[in-house]
């Protein structure tokens, strides 16, 4: 029997704050080897011959940064779908099933969020072995992981009869936690799923026909666009939010746990990467240009420059070019607040890094001050920006290495390294790489307003011509 992973990519993480941003949240990054965590998760299923090609399941935003990476490491899915809103993973799936029987197809849908780590391949692989029998007899299958500790920041799955699930209950206190770990039939709940698609589809019409009729209709009102199917936007939004634990696997007599002890972690705040990762002999671990001293179990994260830790115990200090953070392990889960502040505050640097990834490539900002600023733009070979215009400011370039191709108006020039153009307000331009090498670009933006939604687009190979 064929399984087909299906990759849910729509979380933010905003408890890795400030590594994990809206705009490049934590399943993008590579935290625990050279691969990124939706990386990892694409190729965890190698060495099974009956896997079909995957599909991604992301927010609308992220989509040319997950085409990217699965490109980078030779993983071509079937569908990329694109949410047009966050309704969390029960909808999510059911773009997913629906894409595979629209096919015509009903294979069992091995459902894994993207931002999980599993350090014991083997030992995943063949638990999922055993998940597809019992999929294949009806069943709605959930990984419970055998528990090492008595978590409070998970919930936990009561195993029953012939694997049965007994109970779901939600995030224990620490009593109730260390009671459940001495129980031996407590899990916590994953997140990870196996059943078919047509099951899925019959149990959620079964306890939320709201969201299976609106979803149905999204879909088949969506539309491909490149690489990617598109939901239709405004059914999609009217859609209820929900997660596949509360939408149908609490509710129906189908559900199955098996456990699994496989190495995993959903790397749910700092103190979990600080777990999973490798410590020295002090139990530090030292990321980046980072020195410490009389330090013991501390993560100490250095992006951009040299920190040094001397003295700490039990911390977390991570370092990026626009932001620190610095917090006690124990209260690492609490780095969400944060975040809230930041929005609160109007601020941006909850969305994005400094670092902005685009799908030709990408800027960073250098400098800013009143009425213009600085940025370093990297365009990748053969790739080109939108034809646009800006309504407020002005714009300098100066070409530092490569070739650039640039559209001025009604005229297109070439640059190369060392000479420079001006593009005036409102003139119609576009920046090209026409050569072999990364090009990259010295912007400078003067003018009244410097947001980045001062753009009309008027032509885009990337189809967001209608974006403003």
């Amino acid at each position: 029997m064929d399984i087909c992973p299906v990759i849910l990519s729509g979380g933010s993480g905003t408890r890795l704050w400030p590594l994990s941003r809206e705009h490049y949240p934590k399943q993008l990054l590579a935290l625990t080897g050279k691969r990124t965590l939706l990386q990892e998760t694409a190729h965890r299923l190698d060495g099974i011959s009956t896997i079909l090609p995957p599909i991604i399941v992301c927010n609308e935003e992220h989509r040319f940064l997950v085409a990217e990476q699965l490109r980078e490491v030779d993983i071509k899915p079937s569908s990329i779908i694109l949410e047009p809103a966050g309704r969390n993973t029960a909808p999510a799936l059911t773009l997913a099933a629906m894409s595979l029987l629209e096919q015509g197809i009903d294979p069992v849908m091995l459902v894994m969020p993207a931002d999980h780590v599993i350090s014991d391949v083997s030992a995943f692989q063949d638990v999922v072995r055993d998940g597809v029998n019992l999929a294949l007899q009806g069943r709605l299958v959930t990984f419970g992981i055998v528990p090492d500790y008595p978590a409070t920041g998970y919930g936990y799955i009561k195993q029953g009869k012939d694997n049965s699930v007994s109970a779901f209950v939600e995030k224990p206190d620490l009593q109730t936690a260390q009671s459940y770990v001495e129980t031996g039939n407590y899990f916590w709940n994953s997140g990870l799923f196996m059943l078919k698609a047509s099951v899925w589809m019959e149990e959620l019409h079964r306890f939320r026909p709201d969201i299976a009729t609106t979803i149905e209709k999204a879909f088949k009102e969506g539309k491909a666009d490149q690489d990617f199917f598109r939901a239709e936007q405004e059914i999609f939004k009217q859609c209820p939010s929900d997660s596949i634990d509360y939408a149908v696997m609490e509710r129906t007599d189908l559900a199955s746990v098996l456990p699994m002890d496989a190495g995993w972690s959903d790397i749910g705040a700092w103190s979990s990467l600080w777990e999973v990762s490798e410590r020295d002999s002090s139990g530090n671990v030292l990321s980046g240009d980072a020195i410490a001293h009389n330090t013991q179990d501390t993560m100490v994260v250095a992006q951009h420059r040299v920190v040094a830790a001397v003295g700490l115990n039990n911390m977390i200090v991570v370092e990026t070019p626009d932001a620190v953070l610095v917090c006690h392990k124990e209260h690492s889960q609490d780095v969400k607040e944060i975040v809230n502040r930041l929005k609160e505050g109007d601020r941006s640097e909850h969305q994005m890094h400094r670092k902005v990834y685009r799908p030709w490539g990408t800027y960073e900002g250098v400098d800013v001050g009143e009425r213009f600023q600085v940025k370093r733009l990297t365009v990748k070979p053969g790739a080109s920006l939108s034809l646009q215009s800006h309504t407020q400011r002005a714009e300098h370039w100066v070409v530092v290495r490569g070739i650039a191709k640039v559209t001025r108006g009604e005229e297109i020039i070439e640059l190369s390294e060392n000479q420079s153009t001006y593009i005036p307000i409102g003139m119609k331009h576009r920046l090209e790489n026409p050569g072999t090498i990364p090009l990259e670009i010295i912007e400078v933006q003067s003018g009244s307003y410097l947001g980045e939604d001062d753009i009309v687009r008027y032509d885009d190979i990337y189809d967001r011509v209608t974006e403003k």
